[in-house]
């Protein structure tokens, strides 16, 4: 459990991106854990929407505060939304998250579509016979909505409680779908990041495909992830971080900021392990990383 004084205060956040900016950095997705949660929020993004040579702000959120936040993350700036959600099915949105909150989280969706959030993403961690059964239905909502269905390979990070028998990559997944139609390529676009999209023939919304196990995008990433207790990690599936907290509170100027950024960047590796003959293990959480 992180203390109050492990955890990065907002200016010092502020402080990091400013010097970021200067290195090139110009979008920033706040993300968790639970991102709503933390008391304040919305003026952080608001402070960072007003950072110039920030183009982009963008939330990612498990939604089930959506509803009670969203007027205050409009004003505060906030255009694009991604939304965490492995199950539209009440009772096995209770049996995966613990939490019988599905109808606040679709609430949540549907507030802000009708606000205008758009694109309004929502990701779905494919996961045999924990949700695999729901992927038509998933991909059936853009027929009705204007959203992006993301599914997204699973990463064994932390201390994985699925096997690996119950992981489903992307092909798999798209002949899961095929039952539905043609799946038809989309051009991406700058912010789009890994994620491959598709339409399907009359449909509303988009389908995206996430595959960090079957098809590496190692090369091709440059994001970098400021955790909640000050390091930057170069990868979401490495363990290697480099601290920022610690020279920040004692006094490192913008310039010295940048180099640890660099720092951080050049231990980007061109492909990843996970998946491999290698015997290889993440050891940090996801929720303490900040996927």
């Amino acid at each position: 459990m992180l203390t109050h004084d492990d955890i990065l205060q907002y200016e010092e956040i502020l402080q990091i991106i400013r010097a970021g900016v200067g290195f090139g950095i110009n979008k920033v997705r706040v993300t968790g854990g639970e991102p709503l949660v933390r008391k304040g929020l919305c003026g952080l993004i608001a402070k960072l929407n007003r950072i110039s040579g920030l183009n982009d702000v963008s939330l990612t959120t498990n939604g089930v505060l959506l509803k009670d936040y969203i007027d205050d993350l409009i004003d505060a700036g906030i255009k694009r939304i991604n939304i965490s959600l492995d199950s539209i099915g009440q009772e096995n949105y209770a049996k995966i998250t613990g939490r019988d909150y599905f109808e606040r989280v679709w609430e949540g969706v549907e507030l802000a579509l009708k606000k205008g959030i758009k694109p309004l993403k929502i990701n779905v961690v494919a996961m045999r016979g924990v949700n695999s059964h729901e992927f038509p239905d998933f991909a059936r909502l853009t027929f009705d909505y204007p959203l992006q269905i993301r599914f997204i390979e699973y990463m064994p990070i932390g201390n994985a409680r699925m096997q690996s028998r119950q992981q489903i990559l992307t092909p798999e997944t798209k002949e899961m779908l095929r039952e539905l139609g043609d799946l038809i390529p989309v051009d991406n676009e700058a912010n789009d990041g890994p994620a491959y999209r598709y339409r399907f023939p009359g449909a509303k919304g988009e389908i995206g495909f996430i595959s960090p196990i079957s098809r590496h995008f190692c090369s091709d990433c440059n994001r970098l992830r400021l955790t909640a207790n000050g390091m930057i990690r170069s990868c979401l599936l490495s363990d290697h971080q480099v601290d920022i907290k610690t020279p920040l509170r004692k006094g490192m100027t913008d310039g010295e900021i940048r180099d640890l950024f660099e720092v951080a960047l050049n231990h980007k590796a061109g492909v990843h392990c996970i998946g491999s003959s290698k015997e290889y293990k993440v050891n940090t959480s996801m929720s303490a990383i900040g996927g």
